[in-house]
């Protein structure tokens, strides 16, 4: 008879984190004039997870200020991917990482029993109902409340509003 064996290590789900950076950045200053307090959030989401993965997403400027910000994110335990900001010839700009997150929600997501994501771009709506359909992974949404689009609440099995617990 074949024994299992149990990690003791821990019981917890296993989730990914998938934060899109400049969304958040700017739904919280202009809902709250705050920032984002990403270490009061690992702290939360760490008391009942076992963080598997946990990727935050920014445009590069070559600015100091936000280089300082990205090593703080790798201190709190995020892998911090970069995409160079576009700045067009008409003044128009172009730098977002919806597709790199879906790539990874999709590559990740797999292998979780939960995906978080902080974002209020309703273009993420598909993609959650996807991996909850196709994998059965459920999506936990953090938000700007009146800056986050409905389609994207409504596709997350949780949507919590970011309050002051998870603000500086």
């Amino acid at each position: 008879m074949k024994q299992e064996t149990h990690s003791l290590a821990s019981s917890k789900p296993k989730v990914g984190i998938f934060v899109d950076v400049q969304n958040i950045y700017y739904t919280c200053r202009e809902s709250y004039r705050k920032n984002f307090d990403y270490n009061a959030f690992w702290a939360q989401i760490s008391r009942d997870y076992d963080i598997e993965c946990a990727i935050a997403y920014a445009i590069y400027r070559g600015d100091e200020k936000q280089s300082q910000f990205q090593n703080i994110l790798r201190a709190i335990g995020f892998e911090v991917k970069l995409k160079p900001f576009i700045q067009r010839k008409d003044g128009s700009a172009k730098g977002d990482w919806d597709v790199g997150i879906t790539i990874d929600m999709l590559e990740q997501g797999k292998n979780l029993d939960r995906v978080v994501l902080l974002s209020g771009d309703g273009d993420f709506a598909l993609l959650l109902g996807h991996l909850q359909h196709n994998y059965n992974v459920p999506a936990d949404v953090y938000g700007a409340d009146k800056l986050t689009a409905e389609a994207l609440k409504q596709s997350a099995e949780h949507f919590y509003c970011i309050d002051d617990t998870l603000l500086l």
